[in-house]
């Protein structure tokens, strides 16, 4: 499976209705929404609005922490092992752990680390997002 890909792209946001109200204005049609998240379709990856509160609830901090543009870019795999490997390997190539992968409340499984420069990046096994050979979204 590639490494150079980016599977979901979620945005911390202050107003989960007002920012789905301006991206829905420039015409992106969400595929899924709930009460704190909401995806909208981007021809094989994904693209997410996720309230500041929830963001910082599933990297285990505080809002205050996120800082300002807060931002997760995540890499899906077909299964629990793929996760693990890209975690460690990240933290091994320098990345600073966040969260080390866990069972979510949702079903999947996922952790988090922050590469040199900050920008958190979470690995993902997400059973109701399949995945196709090249690990684009199916």
């Amino acid at each position: 499976m590639k490494a150079n890909r980016v599977t979901l792209i979620t945005l911390g946001v202050a107003d989960l209705a007002r920012a789905r109200a301006y991206y829905e204005r420039l015409g992106w049609v969400p595929q899924e929404a709930l009460d704190e998240v909401a995806f909208y379709d981007m021809g094989g990856a994904r693209f997410g609005l996720f309230s500041l509160e929830g963001l910082a609830r599933e990297q285990g901090c505080a809002v205050a922490d996120l800082g300002r543009g807060a931002a997760t870019l995540a890499q899906n795999f077909p299964d629990r092992e793929g996760v693990d490997a890209a975690w460690q390997a990240a933290v091994a190539a320098g990345a600073r752990a966040i969260a080390a992968p866990v069972a979510t409340e949702w079903g999947g499984y996922s952790g988090y680390v922050a590469d040199p420069d900050g920008h958190v990046w979470e690995f993902a096994m997400n059973p109701f997002w399949p995945l196709d050979a090249d690990g684009r979204l199916a």
